[in-house]
Formats: C-alpha cells, sequence, structure tokens
C-alpha cells in the first residue's frame, strides 16, 4: 500500500519540523555482521542461528553494552550465508579501533566474543552505515535505500546499510562510526555533503543529530556550538561539565585550537504533544526535545 492515506512518520515529522539533535542513543561499542539474507524485523534477534553461539554473542555484547547490526552492501542481494563481520570500539580516550573478520558457519560468528575483549587495530577508515531496515520501519527503506546507493556510489569501499539504528521518523538516518556519529533527515544530496564533510573532519550542525559518546542535553550543546560557530572536528569540542539549573542543564563546552575558547550552554527540555511517531506503531507517544536557550563564552 502506497497510496496516498498511508502514513508515513518521516513525512510527518518533517511536516511537523520535528528537532533531531539529541537523539543519538548512547554507546561506544558496536558489532556489525554482513547478513545479506532478508532481515527479520527484529533484526539479529530473529536471524536463525546456531542457538549456543547466538546466545554467546548476544551475552558478549550485553556484556559490553555493544549494539548489534546486521550490514549488507547496497544492490541485489546474495542468497548465500556468511560474510565478514566486525567489532568497532570508542574508547574513552577518543581513540578509534576495529577488528574485522569473516564467518561462513554459524559458530565462526564466536570469533566476535574474543574480539569484543580486544583492542582492535587503529587508523582504520571509519564505516558509514545507512539505515535501510524497511521491515521495521518503511520510511528507512523508502528514505534510506536511496540515500544508500548515493553514499555507495561515492565510496562503495566505506558504506553499508544495516539494520534499525533508531530514530525511525529522521529518516534517512546515516551513523558513522567507531567515530559514533549520527545523521538524520538525509536525503541523497545532502547526505554525500554531509558524509564528504565527515571524511573531511568537518562535522555541521545542519543534519546532527548528535554523538553517542555524549548524554542528549550535551549533544544539543555541542550542536548549539556548531551551529553559533561553524563546523569542526569530531574532537575539536569537548565536554568538561554538565551541571543541573533551574529548568535544564548548563554544559560546558571546550575547544581546541583552531576553535579554542570556552563556552557555557544553557539547554532546556520539553514534551511535545502525544503525536503517532513510527510508522509500525499506531499508538500515540510525546518525545522530550531539547533546546538551547544561551550560548556564552567565558
Amino acid at each position: 500500500m502506497t497510496g496516498p492515506d498511508r502514513f508515513f512518520c518521516a513525512d510527518a515529522a518533517r511536516a511537523r519540523g520535528d528537532a533531531f539533535a539529541g537523539t543519538a542513543p548512547f554507546g561506544s561499542v558496536w558489532v556489525l555482521i554482513e547478513y545479506r539474507r532478508a532481515w527479520p524485523a527484529n533484526g539479529f534477534d530473529g536471524l536463525d542461528l546456531d542457538p549456543e553461539t547466538k546466545t554467546l554473542v548476544f551475552a558478549a555484547a550485553r556484556a559490553n553494552r555493544a549494539r548489534i547490526l546486521l550490514v549488507r552492501r547496497h544492490g541485489r542481494r546474495r542468497p548465500e550465508r556468511g560474510g565478514r563481520w566486525a567489532v568497532l570500539h570508542h574508547e574513552g580516550s577518543g581513540a578509534l579501533r576495529q577488528r574485522w573478520g569473516t564467518w561462513h558457519r554459524d559458530r565462526d560468528l564466536a570469533q566476535i566474543v574474543t574480539a569484543l575483549d580486544s583492542p582492535g587495530e587503529p587508523g582504520l577508515a571509519p564505516v558509514v552505515l545507512v539505515c535501510a531496515h524497511g521491515l521495521h520501519d518503511a520510511c528507512c527503506a523508502v528514505r534510506g535505500r536511496p540515500v544508500g546507493e548515493a553514499l555507495s556510489a561515492r565510496r562503495p569501499d566505506l558504506v553499508w546499510e544495516c539494520t534499525h539504528v533508531g530514530g525511525d521518523r529522521f529518516a534517512a538516518n546515516v551513523v558513522v562510526v567507531p567515530d559514533g556519529v549520527y545523521y538524520g533527515d538525509l536525503d541523497p544530496r545532502s547526505a554525500v555533503t554531509v558524509i564528504e564533510d565527515h571524511l573531511a573532519d568537518r562535522i555541521r550542525a545542519d543534519h546532527l543529530r548528535g554523538y553517542t559518546t555524549l548524554r542528549p542535553p550535551q549533544q544539543v550543546a555541542v550542536a548549539g556550538v556548531l551551529r553559533r560557530f561553524g563546523p569542526a572536528g569530531r574532537h575539536d569540542y569537548a565536554v568538561t561539565a554538565t551541571a543541573a539549573v533551574d529548568d535544564g542543564w548548563r554544559v560546558s563546552v571546550s575547544g581546541r585550537a583552531p576553535h579554542a575558547r570556552l563556552l557555557d550552554v544553557e539547554v532546556r527540555a520539553r514534551r511535545t504533544p502525544a503525536r503517532r511517531l513510527t510508522c509500525r506503531g499506531p499508538a500515540n507517544s510525546s518525545a522530550v526535545v531539547y533546546d538551547v536557550t544561551s550560548v556564552r563564552e567565558r
């Protein structure tokens, strides 16, 4: 059904002007598993894998607070099982590490358990993930696959389509890992610009949902700084303190050269009216939105 009466959550969110800054889920470890067959609605949980191996991988990921995503290259699916897997870490120091392997049989995926406890290799190019999980939410396919095609044409070695990353109504969603940066509300043209800028270490506020190493008020504060002072590198601004104030937070942000400045950013939260927020979820619910009320230099 694609008629005019069908509800698309991303269309509704754009019509309302839903704010997406501060909506990146917290996390610093990702497990990627190439799976070329159809993806179940619940991703890895729904795969028909060897139960023992699946339990081991799931338990190790949970112990490391890692998110498991199924991935595939854009284009025609191949029916065979197997492919590549990866474990990606964004360490507290800011170091970015990756470990890659291959699997042919289900039990080969047990290598992921060991990889989660190993440091991984630094200096590798980031991975660009485009959510195209149509069975989870129609907008992820309708908006995500054209973005996956456009980015794959430019960076075929870096780009993968992936299962649900959160925030269906902000489709198309793109996540760069292990950098830990979420972008949303993209189309093919804007996605190419955003990712080329990202790869050049120029992050802009326009489509930024947030950094996964920060909490929502902190994400919004950094986005507010980027909007005020212009694009900057992933680690050019650091959150040095967060304090609760009367009706929100005061987030202290420190910049390094060439963005050397000390800033206090005031952030407030508000709750939206109840709305239908996803294609598959018929019930209305409200969302928390964070607003920057001031950015002051010290």
